[in-house]
């Protein structure tokens, strides 16, 4: 059974539904490529899942030492290349809510390396990430 269902709505658009939850996201063409930028683009999901599953799997290890990541934020930029227009590099802000001492810095950042999507995309899109403490 399929996880995802997508479907073309047109005018560059397409419509994602979760087949488990029915929860729906649009996609939109971004305004450089001749679309109207209303919505993500499918290579700022891609952004957006690299920061989300990294974030995810920092609080699964997070859990194990009692540390709470409620209210971190990440600011991510997607840098797109022209020939052949791809995704060329990804940088990623963590703005940690705690200091932390320095096992658990080296803890929480060696999870976020090694979540799933960021070892399925290609070695050659660059992850630029930065880790900054109260």
């Amino acid at each position: 059974m399929a996880t995802i269902e997508t479907v073309y709505t047109g005018g560059l658009r397409t419509e994602a539904t979760h087949v488990q939850s029915g929860n729906k996201i649009t996609t939109d063409a971004p305004t450089d490529n001749n679309g109207r930028g209303e919505f993500f683009s499918p290579t700022d999901m891609v952004a957006a899942a690299l920061g989300s599953c990294m974030l995810t799997i920092m609080d699964l290890a997070a859990g194990r030492l009692g540390v709470d990541l409620t209210g971190t934020r990440l600011e991510i930029q997607k840098v797109m290349a022209a020939e052949p227009r791809r995704i060329c590099e990804i940088v990623i802000d963590f703005r940690m809510p705690g200091s932390y001492d320095d096992k658990t810095r080296r803890i929480l950042e060696n999870a976020a390396h090694t979540c799933p999507v960021s070892k399925s995309l290609h070695p050659d899109l660059k992850q630029t990430i930065r880790f900054h403490y109260r």
